[in-house]
């Protein structure tokens, strides 16, 4: 399908504006559109929340289960941090000017379990090109137990989802290091994808595989071997660190789409969706506690969902500013800017989603075209 989707509105007015005031402020201000010395600060931290833990647990200093468990929970906020705040701007090309920069901190994914190719094709292509297109976005066409569109085909179980699904999210990131990593990457081949991108199969399988045996080799057989504590310990610890990554992960990028007010658009037969690409994020895409900026800190600006929608390619600590140009330009163009004042309010807003695709014959989020045709 995402070979055909096509975005044919005319309507162009609003981004080549947008783009204009943008570029105007980066110059005008005569700062850089990528990191600067508070970003590399922030990184030096993030990847110490990681791996000072992990170092500390390889000394044999914890003495007892509880520690251990403790040190591998903070490790997990420290990958949560990686993958938000480094690894996120470094695949979108905005960590540096330098492509060899950004490849080096984006292959950090690949140091953590991950797989940077996997995730820009995922990320970079499907979502941010077709945001909640049944069938094309991956971010709310799980393969599982969750509902995230009114498109997918209602299950009975989907009812209870408001309660089983905050579990689910917790598992996040221990499913795509053990089971997603290898199905996508046979998946994207098959689709044409690994060409897209200008490689090979044969080297993107190598570096998962090599990455993948490097990862399990520090992360659990090294403690196995040198820990006092017994394999399935250290396993444990294993499972607590990604289940809290998992967590963090899911509950920030969630309320960014699958949140109520959003839309969830689909092509005509012809595959054509009726908006400007930039035009069909305002209605996909969802901001929360923009005041916040503790929580902007730690998730990398994630909660400006659609600056980043809009302009993956800019540094996200240059966001807030960037949200009040965003703001004022959809407003004058009469398009929605749609954002949630506290993060409670986006998981309250996300709850009711989670609660409303339960029901077998929602049409939240249709367009009005396409619920009328569903009533």
């Amino acid at each position: 399908m995402h070979q055909t989707i096509k975005f044919v509105s005319k309507q162009h007015d609003f981004f080549t504006t947008l783009n204009q005031r943008v570029n105007q402020y980066f110059k005008s201000n005569n700062i850089s559109r990528n990191a600067n010395g508070a970003m590399v600060l922030k990184t030096v931290v993030m990847f110490s929340l990681y791996f000072v833990p992990y170092a500390f647990i390889l000394s044999g200093a914890p003495s007892s289960l509880l520690i251990l468990l403790s040190l591998y929970a903070v490790m997990g906020i420290g990958l949560a941090g990686i993958g938000m705040s480094v690894m996120h701007d470094a695949n979108h090309g905005a960590y540096s000017n330098k492509p060899w920069v950004n490849d080096l901190l984006g292959y950090s994914l690949n140091v953590v379990g991950g797989n940077a190719f996997n995730w820009k094709v995922q990320h970079n292509v499907l979502h941010h090109t077709f945001t909640n297109i049944e069938g094309v976005d991956e971010d709310i066409t799980p393969r599982g137990v969750l509902r995230f569109s009114p498109h997918t085909k209602w299950k009975p179980f989907h009812r209870f989802q408001f309660l089983y699904a905050w579990f689910f999210y917790g598992l996040l990131t221990f499913v795509w290091i053990v089971f997603k990593d290898y199905g996508r990457l046979i998946r994207y081949n098959n689709d044409g994808l690994v060409k897209k991108q200008k490689t090979n199969a044969g080297k993107e399988w190598a570096i998962l595989i090599g990455s993948k045996l490097f990862y399990y080799g520090y992360m659990i057989a090294l403690p196995i071997l040198v820990l006092p504590f017994t394999w399935w310990q250290v396993l444990i610890g294993f499972f607590v660190m990604h289940y809290v990554a998992g967590f963090i992960l899911a509950i920030i990028f969630q309320p960014a789409h699958v949140v109520d007010g959003t839309e969830y658009p689909l092509p005509d037969e012809g595959g054509n969706i009726y908006n400007t690409w930039a035009i069909h994020q305002l209605y996909t895409t969802t901001n929360f506690a923009q005041n916040n900026w503790l929580l902007s800190w730690y998730v990398g600006g994630l909660n400006y969902q659609v600056e980043h929608h809009l302009f993956s390619n800019v540094c996200h600590v240059h966001y807030k500013k960037l949200s009040e140009i965003v703001k004022q330009t959809a407003e004058e163009f009469g398009l929605p800017y749609k954002s949630k004042a506290t993060f409670m309010d986006a998981m309250v807003g996300h709850y009711r989603v989670l609660k409303e695709l339960g029901k077998k014959d929602t049409t939240m989020g249709m367009t009005p075209a396409v619920a009328s045709a569903a009533a």
